[in-house]
């Protein structure tokens, strides 16, 4: 799920298209260059891989750094509920920061995944084997994703903590798991954050959804 800005946030201080497409282009060369490995996938597939200094840790990548990985969900709404509890992360961070008053663009991209060689957490053998659903401490997540690029892995499956219903994750950490190279589907999302609540519409599905913020992740309010 990537916020839809980036070409609305260059229109707003240029008068004409050519004056955007070259100050797009002067930012694309300020910007590290794309890992070879990648450079043949759209943009929505090898951005995550493309800066690889890491401002803090997530799930499955340590802040430094540190080899690139790309977050997606096996359901379009679990991912959508990730980017809405990363964004409410930044706000709560940030308190000077106000949150949006109209709901904000979303794309919802949908990738074509195989690898020879993953790692599926939620599976039965890996229970015991570490914590692999801390809402907070990723030290056991991280360690793992540090042997598997050892092993030359591609993939981590794993169950989400934000969605109440703890549908199933997956961190892309090779490019070359990616079958096709680009998007096999797009969806259109638009998000509406608030403190105490988050609201979803879905422009391609033509569905709606509304939802708590509890301490660790969502809670349905439909």
């Amino acid at each position: 799920m990537i916020e839809g800005q980036s070409k609305l946030s260059t229109m707003r201080i240029v008068d004409t298209n050519a004056e955007q497409d070259l100050l797009e282009h002067l930012l694309e060369e300020a910007k590290p260059p794309v890992p070879v490995p990648c450079r043949h996938l759209d943009y929505r597939l090898w951005s995550p891989f493309r800066y690889g200094r890491y401002p803090r840790d997530s799930r499955f990548r340590r802040a430094g750094q540190t080899p690139g990985v790309w977050y997606g969900a096996e359901h379009v709404l679990t991912a959508m509920i990730e980017a809405a509890w990363g964004a409410l992360r930044f706000f709560a961070a940030s308190p000077g920061t106000p949150m949006p008053r109209r709901p904000v663009e979303h794309t919802a991209v949908q990738a074509d995944i195989r690898t020879p060689r993953a790692l599926d957490l939620t599976a039965p053998e890996m229970s015991g084997q570490g914590c692999w659903t801390d809402p907070e401490d990723y030290a056991d997540c991280l360690a793992v994703a540090e042997r598997l690029h050892a092993e030359e892995g591609g993939a981590i499956r794993y169950a989400s903590v934000r969605d109440p219903l703890h549908r199933a994750n997956v961190a892309v950490l090779d490019c070359a798991a990616f079958a096709q190279p680009a998007p096999i589907a797009l969806q259109t999302w638009h998000l509406l954050l608030s403190p105490v609540s988050v609201r979803a519409h879905c422009e391609t599905l033509r569905q709606r959804h509304m939802f708590r913020v509890g301490e660790t992740g969502l809670i349905a309010a439909d």
